[in-house]
């Protein structure tokens, strides 16, 4: 009976061990840093909310050289001199629609080489899609998916061919969106979903070129953007939506840069987002044989929370058109 015991303990601790050994053998790409300092952060969206506090945050905190491009120049000169009030850096802006390849293309060239692009651009319309105009649908998909494809495509030949051998960094913004679909969400997650396809696969093409992809997922953001949303929101939209709060845009930039400065391939922002980062792992790069350890004991753990969420979810779905037809 002892040995039985003493062998059950045994493999307690050495199936762990043994995994973590494992992991740490295959998990790829491998770890990175990737320095900020002195070095290019160019942000697409920068004129307010997320990508606002990016730019103030990689100017002060990180000591970035820093370019924002948005389409509005009032906006961009506005925030040309937040960014100076605030931290004594000039910013360089550029107005550019990122739908337009030839326009972002231009701007890109004139910012010289890129060490750190976050593509932080984007659009949201909410509603459900059979009461939502296909303009607003193709909107969407042209400014957080098209328009991404046009940013990064504008901006590889630079990062390629750059005389810094550092590693650099292509952050894509997607959202929590992003990981689930949500009631209201259709054409908006359709768009952020894309962008996980084009991360994965544009980690395989660039990896040979010391580029490294991370894909964040913030929540509902406290901005500008967020209070007109509401406003137009579905009612269930914003029942199912207020599982997870709402965070200050400073502290999505600061997880951010806390996820591009290590080339996490995933970049969740708060607590919900790094559960669903786990239930949705599947064939995501990992650098962290600890978070892939993570993952692989606890990935059928989160399929049972996340289909007791799916029935809260239906249930209020369910709930809501009892009552109103």
């Amino acid at each position: 009976m002892a040995d039985a015991k003493l062998a059950f303990v045994a493999l307690l601790v050495l199936f762990p061990l043994a995994l973590l050994a494992l992991l740490a053998l295959i998990v790829r790409p491998r770890p990175v840093k990737i320095p900020l300092k002195n070095r290019h952060v160019f942000i697409t969206g920068g004129s307010s909310g997320i990508g606002l506090a990016l730019a103030h945050m990689a100017a002060a905190a990180e000591g970035a050289r820093v370019s924002i491009l948005a389409r509005s120049l009032d906006k961009l000169e506005e925030a040309r001199n937040s960014i100076r009030l605030a931290t004594g850096i000039e910013a360089a802006i550029y107005a550019a629609d990122v739908r337009d390849f030839d326009a972002v293309k231009k701007a890109v060239d004139a910012a010289g080489p890129i060490d750190v692009l976050i593509v932080n651009q984007g659009i949201f319309v909410p509603g459900e899609l059979e009461n939502q105009d296909l303009s607003e649908v193709r909107f969407m998909i042209d400014v957080n998916l098209m328009g991404s494809f046009n940013v990064v495509k504008a901006a590889l030949p630079g990062m390629k061919s750059r005389s810094d051998r550092r590693p650099v960094s292509i952050a894509l913004m997607s959202s929590q969106a992003g990981q689930v679909g949500v009631y209201g969400y259709t054409a908006y997650s359709a768009s952020k979903f894309g962008l996980r396809g084009m991360a994965e696969a544009l980690q395989h093409e660039v990896i040979a070129d010391d580029i490294h992809v991370s894909l964040i997922f913030p929540p509902d953001t406290e901005t500008p953007g967020l209070a007109e949303e509401s406003k137009k929101r579905p009612p269930l939209t914003s029942i199912i939506a207020a599982s997870s709060g709402a965070m200050k845009a400073e502290e999505v930039a600061r997880k951010c840069f806390d996820g591009i400065k290590v080339g996490n391939f995933f970049v969740p922002c708060n607590f919900e987002g790094a559960m669903l980062a786990i239930a949705t792992a599947g064939l995501a790069p990992q650098r962290s044989s600890f978070m892939a350890f993570v993952e692989v004991t606890l990935m059928g753990l989160m399929r049972l929370v996340a289909l007791f969420f799916q029935w809260n979810w239906y249930g209020s779905i369910a709930k809501y058109a009892s009552k109103n037809k």
